[in-house]
């Protein structure tokens, strides 16, 4: 499938996204965000993708929503604004429950839905001149849809602060608050990214997807039912081929199957 407002690179089992919108700073409108959302999906699917990287063209990673297309709504009844909120919190599902890990690269700055899709990344990587801001309190609006994930990536208390002052903040203090994973000079992103792929092909490729599942119930569960799911999910992996692999190769000294 052809895409307008994103590209697509493909390295054997490694698929780069590229935000594609660089003349308006990769802001999400309609189109963008169908593209994106339909591009994860068939990705979820495919067993030949093991990792996912979602990245920017140009200067920045994304400065959210597109405010002329958020102007156009003002028009729109309060069911087409409700169905556009949608497209935007299904987006941001789909990338977060993605079987797949992915690998957030910072390239540039980031604001208000701009950060979300940050936050439902596994991994994220930045240098350390970028800058973020939650900016929908400067136009009157609230960083609504986002909140369930950047709530996840920061905390409540960093969430309210940042939501209610728009402040801009930088690479150093988005590491702080648990927004960017790793900080590392330009010249060195194409490393960090690839010592990171390399740690996720040591890992079982069921077991991450397990593991997300496992992280998703510990947030929503009752406690008690998810103890009965901990026993249960554990008891069932242990018996799995990849589990029975991973044991067989740790005692064998050898690499798994799925290492290479």
């Amino acid at each position: 499938m052809k895409y307008e407002t994103i590209e697509i690179q493909r390295k054997n089992n490694i698929v780069t996204i590229i935000l594609n919108r660089p003349e308006v700073h990769n802001a999400m409108n309609e189109k963008l965000m169908k593209e994106l959302t339909s591009c994860f999906e068939k990705l979820n699917k495919e067993n030949q993708t093991r990792i996912i990287i979602l990245t920017g063209k140009g200067k920045s990673f994304s400065a959210g929503a597109d405010l002329n297309w958020m102007k156009s709504m003002a028009n729109y009844s309060r069911e087409e604004n409700i169905q556009d909120s949608k497209l935007l919190s299904d987006l941001y599902e789909t990338i977060y429950t993605s079987p797949k890990p992915i690998i957030g690269y910072i390239n540039g700055h980031a604001f208000g839905g701009g950060i979300g899709l940050i936050a439902v990344c596994d991994i994220t990587i930045a240098s350390p001149d970028k800058k973020f801001a939650f900016s929908e309190v400067n136009l009157g609006i609230i960083p609504s849809v986002i909140s369930t994930y950047v709530g996840k990536r920061i905390g409540i208390s960093n969430m309210r602060r940042l939501f209610i002052t728009g402040e801009i903040f930088n690479s150093q203090y988005a590491k702080k608050i648990g927004l960017i994973d790793y900080i590392v000079l330009e010249s060195e992103i194409d490393n960090e990214i690839q010592k990171n792929i390399e740690k996720l092909k040591t890992s079982g490729p069921n077991a991450i997807i397990e593991i997300k599942k496992l992280v998703e119930r510990y947030q929503k569960m009752d406690i008690g039912k998810y103890k009965e799911y901990t026993v249960k999910k554990i008891s069932e992996l242990r018996i799995s081929e990849e589990g029975q692999e991973g044991i067989k190769s740790f005692l064998e000294k050898r690499k798994t199957k799925w290492s290479d």
